[in-house]
């Protein structure tokens, strides 16, 4: 279903020249342990703009709103949430502009899904999402990447946590270090 799914999502977004990737637990189903996860997460290079071509696709592929007031939805919350009736998994359109998303949508990995070419969040950018978003899922999944990924562009890793522990006021860069000395 997932890969079905991923096919679809993925033909819809070429079609549209919407810039993509894959993140969470899929992207980290690419790199990682396995495990289980119930939604697809998928960054979007445009800006809410773009938000009535992704309704109409939505619409065309069947999938169903999960807020009633997409345009308020998401001019709030910047994350268009649906659902494919068919098999019953949340898909999450997130959109995204900033520097950090324009270079990590610019590294994308296509990986074949079936017959269909799909973009993932390269490795690293995987890595970061787990890292900034800091919870034991997370960090377990990150474990798992680092564990399986030995030839990983640090320095780039290293970058971005820095910049979102300044902009954030979190921890990322220690967290990542003592994640990364712990999966050795």
């Amino acid at each position: 279903m997932f890969a079905q799914l991923l096919g679809q999502i993925a033909r819809s977004l070429d079609e549209l020249q919407i810039p993509y990737m894959v993140i969470g637990g899929q992207a980290v189903l690419v790199y990682g342990e396995p495990r289980l996860t119930r939604d697809i997460d998928i960054t979007i290079g445009v800006g809410p703009e773009r938000l009535a071509d992704l309704l109409n696709v939505a619409r065309s592929a069947g999938w169903g709103l999960l807020v009633d007031k997409p345009e308020e939805f998401v001019e709030r919350t910047l994350v268009l949430p649906l659902l494919d009736s068919e098999s019953g998994i949340r898909i999450d359109l997130i959109f995204s502009y900033s520097p950090y998303e324009r270079q990590a949508l610019a590294r994308v990995h296509r990986v074949m899904i079936g017959n269909v070419s799909v973009s993932f969040a390269a490795v690293e950018d995987v890595i970061i999402h787990k890292m900034v978003a800091g919870r034991p899922r997370d960090l377990e999944d990150a474990r798992g990447i680092l564990m399986k990924n030995h030839e990983l562009d640090r320095g780039y890793i290293h970058r971005w946590l820095a910049d979102f522990d300044q902009s954030l006021g979190k921890n990322c860069v220690q967290s990542f270090n003592e994640l990364t000395d712990s999966s050795r």
